[in-house]
């Protein structure tokens, strides 16, 4: 607990937000959520000042996880913060910190070491891309990018500088929201608008003075409709669209579906009831940590890669694993090299279920965790014992089942997705699709309880 305590009283010296004193109105809070998504969007299109290159390339996962815009202020998106957080959550998982994340005391402490580990991280990959010269070109004749950068110190330093600034600001917005300003979190809010901007992108995308018909309503006036079912170089296609609007239905409708367990409240005189279970019980969590977890390696090769020597083991093992998990762009990259494919498939799928119980048992939506949030509120399964281990015992046949069928459709969906170039990525519909359902439901709960004040008052929320 020593390194979590350190973390945590570095936090007391890095500024913070309040919670407001009385609860801002629905509205209120919707108004400062658009703003913070301005301020986001104009970041991201803010040019970072000292590089010269024009034009930076950038993984398309790194982009939607991440909410990154190479080149710009959010070089590093939320990359610092769900890194930061992701460690913590296996580390406590795994018991290898003691931490009761239910308890207020151990939820402060985690919440602080998580800022400042991401205000270090956000830190130490600013360093990294300006110690790696990312933006700038290497001295002819010269390999270490360290001493052979074309960029002078006062350039790299003053990038260092804007893209901390910038991890830090992005800190702040997400404590804006997460403490009672806003709707929701930056982080989710970050990454949806990410994501509906490469879909029009996909749509819409077009460059003015050239022949380049990137997206797909633009092509349709230029091209004939057989050249568009499906297109090279990963460009959006008619296949890539049907399967971006089929995925979003079977989305929506696979977030509607329960899995009920009958209960009875001994507290309320046997009142009957049911716990509805999600059938995507893991809703997106296994592809979301496993994009975090590609976009981390592809990261590490960005970096990494300038100071490794080529043909070395360090870099032929990066640059393969990355290869061969990153998702090919659309049905003729995918035939393209098969072998590719079928690894990527059967990996993602496979991490998804790893990532799908690890995340179970993290959250505390395993079987003994359920089982003790329902003797607790009094509640019972008919027919049984009020014991904690009998009912563990039933839930375990419905949660590790949900648990392994949820992983594996997720999984699929996501293949699939990118297989056929879904809009957008597989992951990022599925974020997307998630992110906006929970938006729904935060805005109806608010808005109940601003209609009814006297359910505000049965909840405490007063």
């Amino acid at each position: 607990m020593g390194v979590m305590s350190a973390l945590a009283a570095i936090a007391n010296y890095i500024p913070t937000v309040s919670k407001p004193v009385q609860k801002p109105s629905l509205y209120r809070r919707l108004a400062w959520t658009g703003i913070i998504l301005v301020l986001y969007l104009i970041m991201a299109n803010t040019p970072l000042y000292g590089i010269t290159a024009e034009q930076q390339t950038q993984i398309e996962l790194q982009r939607i996880i991440f909410a990154s815009k190479a080149g710009t202020l959010m070089e590093l998106g939320i990359g610092p913060i769900v890194t930061a957080g992701l460690i913590l959550q296996v580390l406590v998982g795994a018991k290898i910190l003691d931490l009761d994340l239910t308890d207020p005391d151990d939820k402060r402490l985690f919440t602080a070491s998580q800022k400042t580990l991401s205000v270090l991280f956000g830190i130490f990959e600013a360093t990294m891309f300006a110690l790696g010269c990312k933006y700038w070109t290497l001295a002819p004749g010269t390999a270490n990018p360290i001493t052979g950068c074309s960029a002078p110190w006062s350039d790299r330093i003053l990038v260092i500088i804007q893209l901390s600034f910038a991890t830090f600001l992005v800190i702040l917005m997400d404590e804006m929201l997460q403490k009672g300003w806003g709707i929701g979190s930056a982080i989710s809010l970050f990454i949806l608008a990410g994501v509906a901007e490469s879909f029009m992108w996909s749509l819409l995308g077009f460059v003015p003075g050239t022949s380049n018909y990137y997206g797909f309503i633009p092509a349709l006036f230029a091209m004939p409709i057989t050249d568009l079912i499906v297109r090279p170089r990963g460009f959006p296609d008619l296949t890539g669209l049907t399967f971006s609007i089929g995925l979003i239905l079977l989305l929506v409708y696979l977030q509607s579906m329960r899995v009920e367990i009958p209960i009875t409240s001994q507290r309320m005189r046997g009142l009957r009831s049911k716990v509805p279970l999600q059938f995507l019980y893991v809703t997106n969590i296994p592809v979301l940590l496993l994009g975090i977890l590609i976009a981390d390696l592809q990261l590490l090769q960005n970096v990494i890669v300038n100071f490794a020597e080529p043909g070395g083991f360090v870099y032929d093992a990066i640059s393969k694993t990355v290869y061969y998990l990153s998702p090919p762009r659309g049905v003729l990259m995918a035939l393209a090299d098969p072998v590719k494919t079928v690894v990527f498939s059967i990996s993602w799928i496979v991490i998804s279920i790893l990532f799908g119980f690890m995340w179970v048992e993290i959250a505390g939506l395993n079987p003994s965790g359920q089982a003790e949030k329902l003797v607790k509120s009094g509640m019972e399964i008919p027919g049984m014992r009020r014991s904690e281990k009998i009912i563990e015992a039933r839930l375990a046949k419905y949660v590790y089942p949900l648990t392994l069928l949820s992983s594996i459709i997720v999984g699929i969906i996501a293949v699939t997705a990118d297989i056929f170039g879904t809009y957008g990525s597989g992951i990022g519909i599925l974020l997307a699709v998630g992110i906006i359902y929970q938006y729904y439901t935060m805005i109806s709960y608010e808005r109940a309880l601003e209609t009814y004040p006297l359910l505000r008052k049965l909840l405490g929320e007063e």
